[in-house]
C-alpha cells in the first residue's frame, strides 16, 4: 500500500514561490508515478503536473507551464513541486497522487490510486 504525505503549503504573495513535498512510502519508490492535482473551493479537482516513475517524462497543465516544475530525490523518497511566479488563481488545496499501474493517460484523477491528505496554498494579491 502506497502512502503519500504532502507538506510545504502556506501563504505567499503573488509573484512568490513555494516548494511542495510528497514523501512516498509503502512501495518501491521507483515504481510509483506521481501526479499533482489541485482543488479550489467550489471547483473540480484539476490536473497540475505529472512525472513518470523515473521522472524521464513530465507534463504540466497549460496554466502552470513554465512556472511549476516537478522533480524528485530518490534518496529521500520524495517528489517535489516547485511553484514560481505564483498567482492568486493558484490558490487551492494541492494533492500528491500516485499509481503503480501503467497508463498513457495522467490528467484524470481517477487514474491514480493513492492520494495524500492535501496541503493548502494561498496566494494573496
Amino acid at each position: 500500500q502506497v502512502q503519500l504525505v504532502e507538506s510545504g503549503g502556506g501563504l505567499v504573495q503573488a509573484g512568490g514561490s513555494l516548494r511542495l513535498s510528497c514523501v512516498v512510502s509503502g512501495h518501491t519508490f521507483n515504481e510509483v508515478a506521481v501526479g499533482w492535482f489541485r482543488q479550489a473551493p467550489g471547483k473540480v479537482r484539476e490536473f497540475v503536473a505529472f512525472a513518470t516513475r523515473s521522472a524521464s517524462g513530465t507534463d504540466y497543465a497549460d496554466s502552470v507551464k513554465g512556472r511549476f516544475t516537478i522533480s524528485r530525490d530518490s534518496a529521500k523518497n520524495t517528489w517535489y513541486l516547485q511553484m514560481n511566479s505564483l498567482k492568486p488563481e493558484d490558490t487551492a488545496t494541492y494533492y500528491c497522487a500516485g499509481r503503480t499501474r501503467g497508463s498513457y493517460s495522467y490528467t484524470d484523477s481517477a487514474l491514480f490510486d493513492y492520494w495524500g491528505q492535501g496541503t493548502q496554498v494561498t496566494v494573496s494579491s
